[in-house]
């Protein structure tokens, strides 16, 4: 699919910068803790507290712990809204202050992309209990709207008064890198001047665990839970199920440079294909995720030698690491060895809808800072994977152009780049 065409005479009107970011995530309940978790190298992963799992195979998670979702919402609010919508609103609240916005938009021309591949279970999974156990009439009028995948979007619009267009969609775990595409896209098209962004997930709930479980794509090192997250290591058991919100302001860099923004990288273009092969296995030669890695490169007119990190996907799957390994050396060649590739969910577990927002900050905040936190629990090479991933301590790299890429159940490959203003 083609970039809208720039519809403005100024140079920079053209180019679409990240002004704001917010997070909750399992190494914090904001974005500045989480960048220090990550850059500490510290494990977000714990034993499960949101049920009682101790006759699951799999025990641990990431959880976003010391959530009060009443410092950000009313009671009201909280009785209608799923915990994926409350993570929403409090991530987007703290990115458009980041952002130097609001706390309201209503008269910013604003927009809201807010993705999320399986909002709604926890409220879906306690109703249908309810209902098995009581019937019809402690139902709440509020479950159905609550459990939508549209909501968390339209609760960051009605949290922040935006009267633009309000978008969401499932991409499974490539859902929060698609919210940043479909924002760059919806600035271009002239349609907002400012798009909140991003992805949101929480579904550590039973039933979400005795799916996995049955998938048998679960890591079961309980006891070590801190160390079950091993992308790209040779011992990696699978990946770890977590939940969290990461939102991030995007708006034109003409606007931004006019009203004195901190900007912390461009969005220089993206793209997306399918596998077209499996609901769940990723196609084994890594054909059609090096296609969306080449498409997002061209539409940012670089070459893959440009390119100096990659915030890889990176599940801790036998399968995705190594697929992924392998389209990034069909991409990019004998230049494939000079990349620093890193894989945030080694230390967060893996965030589905806002995988893909959490690996986008990454980026931005590695551009802007000059350093890029490192893949931890890893100390066995895998011979199918043999690249760089940044082991175990962060590293000073003063890069100019990033990668970042997301791989969905389904077969759904969304890459976006990224370059330092």
């Amino acid at each position: 699919m083609a970039e809208p065409a720039d519809r403005g005479g100024d140079p920079d009107h053209g180019r679409v910068v990240i002004t704001g970011i917010g997070a909750l995530t399992p190494l914090g309940t904001t974005w500045p803790a989480t960048w220090a978790g990550l850059v500490a190298g510290r494990s977000g992963i714990d034993t499960i507290s949101a049920f009682d799992a101790a006759d699951f195979p799999t025990r641990i998670a990431g959880e976003v712990r010391g959530f009060d979702p009443a410092a950000v919402l009313p009671v009201k609010r909280i009785n209608r809204s799923s915990r994926a919508s409350q993570l929403a609103v409090a991530a987007a609240r703290e990115a458009v202050a980041d952002a130097g916005l609001g706390p309201s938009l209503e008269e910013a021309g604003a927009a809201v992309v807010v993705n999320c591949a399986v909002a709604g279970y926890p409220e879906i999974q306690d109703a249908t209990e309810t209902f098995a156990r009581d019937g019809l009439r402690p139902i709440s009028p509020s479950f159905v709207a609550s459990s939508l995948t549209n909501m968390p979007a339209c609760e960051v619009a009605i949290e922040l008064g935006v009267h633009g267009p309000v978008n969401a969609s499932a991409l499974a775990c490539a859902s929060g890198t698609h919210a940043l595409l479909e924002a760059r896209r919806t600035l271009l098209a002239g349609d907002a001047d400012v798009v909140v962004a991003g992805g949101t997930d929480a579904a550590i709930t039973p039933v979400m665990f005795a799916g996995l479980t049955a998938m048998r794509g679960l890591s079961r090192r309980n006891d070590a839970p801190q160390e079950a997250s091993r992308p790209f290591d040779a011992d990696r058991d699978g990946f770890v199920f977590a939940e969290g919100a990461v939102i991030c302001v995007l708006e034109r860099l003409s606007a931004a440079r006019a009203r004195g923004a901190r900007v912390y990288a461009e969005v220089l273009g993206g793209a997306m294909t399918s596998d077209g092969f499996h609901i769940v296995a990723p196609e084994p030669n890594g054909r059609w995720a090096a296609e969306a890695i080449r498409l997002a490169l061209d539409r940012s007119r670089l070459d893959p030698a440009d390119v100096q990190l990659v915030c890889a996907h990176g599940t801790s799957t036998k399968a995705n690491d190594r697929t992924e390994t392998m389209a990034l050396r069909q991409v990019f060649g004998a230049a494939a060895d000079k990349l620093a590739v890193t894989a945030p969910k080694s230390m967060t577990g893996h965030l589905i809808g806002a995988a893909g927002t959490l690996a986008s900050a990454l980026c931005a905040m590695a551009l802007s800072g000059g350093v890029v936190p490192p893949t931890i629990n890893y100390g066995t090479p895998d011979p199918e994977c043999d690249l760089d991933y940044v082991p175990n301590e962060a590293r000073e790299l003063r890069a100019s152009y990033a990668v970042t890429n997301a791989f969905g159940f389904g077969g759904q490959n969304c890459v976006l780049v990224f370059g330092a203003v």
